[in-house]
């Protein structure tokens, strides 16, 4: 009977162990040595998102009709950096000063500056054009220290970086399957990373996109503490408090 019982809390013992292979991040990095780094990533525009837009010229009074100006000067809202931006409309165009309506969506920021410089090539001669994605975020929730959304400044953000900017995983966080949410081309995708493998650096996923969503499951641990019995420790009390009035009974 006894031999029965510590066998039991052996194996328990052993159920509630979380292995290597589940906790440690980019297992096999040695493969990636030598391997190429992707350096030429850069945000596909899309509907609803806001560009800010700047044109300038050594002679600034030319460039006076291509800006935009909302409210009085130094009012609150010419503040705002966003309602100074332009809305990519759900049909993938912006309204830009003089130029009328402009084609954007599918396009990167570099192919829109070079466009929009040869158009106001046309009205001034020393251009200089700037284009900013204002509104790049991505969500990150789930098994994360810190859930939230957060805005990207510099419109580039790998998979590692949001988890970073949530504070890492929790320690019920599953980490061989992490959840990208994409919409593209009005298609929700759908796909499952493995944080433990390297494979994560060659992914379409490892940078993430405007609006994004990543979702961390909860490991085996944790969906065991949102049952009846609350985690594996708590079993082990529980199957040993049994046990024990079982060996007294039985004496």
């Amino acid at each position: 009977m006894n031999k029965i019982i510590i066998l039991l809390l052996i194996c328990i013992s052993l159920f509630s162990c979380a292995t290597k292979k589940e906790i440690v991040y980019f297992q096999d990095a040695e493969n990636l040595n030598l391997k190429e780094i992707e350096t030429s990533f850069e945000p596909i525009i899309e509907p609803n998102d806001i560009l800010y837009i700047t044109v300038s010229s050594m002679d600034e009074e030319v460039t006076k009709p291509f800006k935009r100006t909302i409210g009085s000067e130094g009012s609150p809202i010419t503040n705002n950096i966003q309602l100074q931006g332009y809305l990519v409309d759900s049909e993938g165009n912006i309204r830009f000063p003089v130029l009328g309506t402009l084609p954007v969506m599918g396009k990167t920021r570099g192919t829109v500056e070079k466009e929009l410089k040869t158009k106001l090539s046309e009205y001034i001669t020393d251009v200089v054009v700037d284009v900013r994605i204002i509104n790049f975020k991505v969500t990150v929730i789930g098994e994360v220290k810190a859930p939230g959304v957060f805005r990207i400044q510099d419109e580039r953000v790998t998979l590692p970086e949001a988890i970073a900017l949530a504070g890492d995983f929790t320690l019920d966080g599953n980490r061989k399957e992490v959840t990208v949410i994409r919409e593209e081309n009005g298609v929700r995708k759908v796909s499952k990373i493995d944080y433990t493998s390297s494979e994560l650096f060659t992914s379409s996923y490892y940078f993430l996109k405007q609006n994004d969503i990543v979702y961390v499951e909860p490991s085996l641990k944790g969906v065991r503490k949102s049952g009846f019995i609350p985690d594996v420790p708590a079993l082990l009390s529980l199957v040993t408090v049994i046990l024990s009035t079982v060996i007294i009974l039985t004496r």
